[in-house]
């Protein structure tokens, strides 16, 4: 039974429950929104809000108010004028986030070398999810929440803006709002993540389970479901293992999501080409 011993050794530990604490409560918000930014083509959306919170948690260092506030603000901030550059120049969408999220990222590093402060920079890029505090999973948890119940109270207003913005005018919805509530619940959900896999590393759930659960699924709600089991698993899993390796947690999780995308890629790919050859006799029948 001594291996029943080692395996049950890392939940022994007052750090590794709150690190699998953490990893539930941030999988159902980070997944519910990648199905999203996956549909609508927002990947980089989530590369660039995550980058551009940075200089918003070193001026919240700075002033001494919460790391989450500042985070917010700058995250939300620096996607308004993504918006309003896109909006009101030729340049395309995709470019200026580029430049905005880019700009933001260079302020922080600035920021955090003028200004002599004691915040771990790496712990904010890369995230310390052993070192989760029961003040981080009630905030974390607070947030989770209220994502998680706007995603799936309007789920299908953001599923029809996310595949066709012009029928969700036509159908009376208010597409601005929309919008900006898609992006809010991104906000939110980076702060959220921000002490468990920081903000580098946060791109990766924002993003790998809706491409999972796509590659996977053909209906919308089975990709929702799919998503979070996925994401939840990975990073259960990665704080799980990270213990006997000696590894750090989110990017051994990152590792995780990583393998079982080139998974789901494969299983899609022998299921195309099984269809593909059950088909062939039918057509040439026919």
């Amino acid at each position: 039974m001594s291996w029943l011993a080692t395996l049950w050794q890392p939940l022994q530990f007052p750090f590794m429950q709150h690190a699998l604490w953490i990893a539930l409560i941030i999988a159902v918000p980070t997944a519910l929104l990648s199905c999203f930014l996956v549909l609508k083509g927002w990947a980089l959306m989530g590369d660039s809000v995550s980058h551009a919170t940075l200089p918003g948690i070193v001026l919240a260092w700075i002033l001494g108010v919460p790391l989450a506030t500042g985070a917010f603000a700058a995250g939300m901030g620096s996607a308004v004028l993504m918006g309003y550059l896109s909006h009101n120049s030729r340049v395309k969408y995709d470019a200026v986030m580029g430049v905005v999220f880019s700009g933001m990222f260079g302020v922080g590093i600035l920021l955090n070398t003028s200004v002599r402060t004691n915040l771990h920079l790496t712990h904010v890029l890369f995230g310390n999810m052993l070192g989760i505090g029961r003040a981080d999973l009630l905030t974390s948890g607070a947030i989770a929440l209220v994502v998680s119940a706007i995603l799936g109270l309007k789920w299908r207003d953001f599923l029809l803006h996310a595949f066709d913005p012009a029928q969700a005018r036509a159908s009376g919805l208010n597409t601005t709002l929309l919008h900006y509530a898609l992006l809010l619940c991104l906000s939110l959900t980076i702060v959220a993540t921000l002490t468990a896999v920081g903000l580098i590393l946060a791109v990766a759930l924002l993003v790998t389970p809706g491409a999972i659960a796509f590659l996977v699924t053909r209906s919308f709600g089975r990709m929702l479901i799919a998503a979070v089991g996925v994401c939840a698993a990975a990073l259960l899993l990665g704080a799980y293992v990270s213990f006997f390796i000696d590894s750090a947690p989110a990017p051994t999780v990152v590792l995780i999501l990583s393998a079982l995308f080139l998974c789901a890629f494969a299983y899609r790919q022998v299921v195309t080409r099984l269809q593909t050859r059950r088909l062939a006799p039918r057509q040439s029948s026919a």
